[in-house]
């Protein structure tokens, strides 16, 4: 019994789209690594950069295995392309659920990564500087308490009463972390949107590569006969 050439080469074109994007993934991580106007706060609130690289390369492999599986009908390669695709769906089904579930926890997390900076006008001139901007970005004052966070109150606290978004006090009361979490939430379901094409397209790779699989045994068997 031949290989279907038809599912042969579909998964062949899947690893190498599977591929290309991991090579993409990698390469705007390391980018973003090497970019010199980084903020340090928002980078150690949502320090998803090295992850990204992890991903970008995990990919790639991914996408190497399954190419050479595909195309030299090696059962080996594409036994361990199927095993991988479903421990990766298994983990990011995992991080769904407990990010939905423990989304109080996530929370904590954050604001506890971004304590470590109070006293705020004891950090270095990059921190101070950093958070300067993003209070002026998201409108808020301090990372956990508030305007309290800081010894000095820096201008960038400071706003005019006209604005609708400005207390009457004229220094924004809102800590950075909470502004930090909003912004995360209302970017949730992009992230959501990723995941379920993400699921969708391991789901795919996993069907091809096992259907390959068996014809591949099925090939074998009869050859042997």
């Amino acid at each position: 019994m031949a290989v279907n050439k038809c599912v042969k080469f579909l998964l062949f074109f899947f690893n190498l789209l599977f591929w290309l994007s991991g090579c993409v993934i990698l390469g705007v991580s390391i980018y973003l690594k090497v970019d010199k106007d980084r903020n340090v706060i928002t980078n150690e609130a949502i320090p998803g950069i090295d992850l990204m690289i992890a991903i970008g390369v995990i990919i790639m492999l991914l996408g190497f295995l399954g190419c050479c599986g595909a195309i030299r009908e090696n059962r080996c390669m594409l036994l361990m392309f199927f095993i991988s695709l479903l421990v990766i769906f298994i983990l990011l089904l995992a991080l769904g659920i407990l990010g939905a579930v423990e989304e109080k926890k996530v929370k904590d997390w954050v604001k506890e990564r971004l304590n470590k900076f109070t006293p705020l006008s004891s950090q270095p001139s990059d921190v101070r500087d950093d958070l300067e901007k993003l209070q002026g970005e998201l409108k808020c004052c301090g990372l956990a308490n508030g305007p309290s966070d800081w010894t000095v109150l820096p201008a960038s606290c400071r706003c005019n009463a006209t604005v609708p978004e400005c207390p009457a006090g004229g220094v924004y009361s809102t800590p950075c972390s909470t502004q930090i979490i909003t912004l995360m939430e209302k970017n949730m379901e992009v992230v959501l949107g990723i995941a379920f094409a993400i699921a969708i397209l391991l789901i795919f790779g996993m069907v091809f590569s096992m259907v390959l699989y068996c014809q591949i045994g099925r090939k074998d068997a009869v050859t042997s006969a």
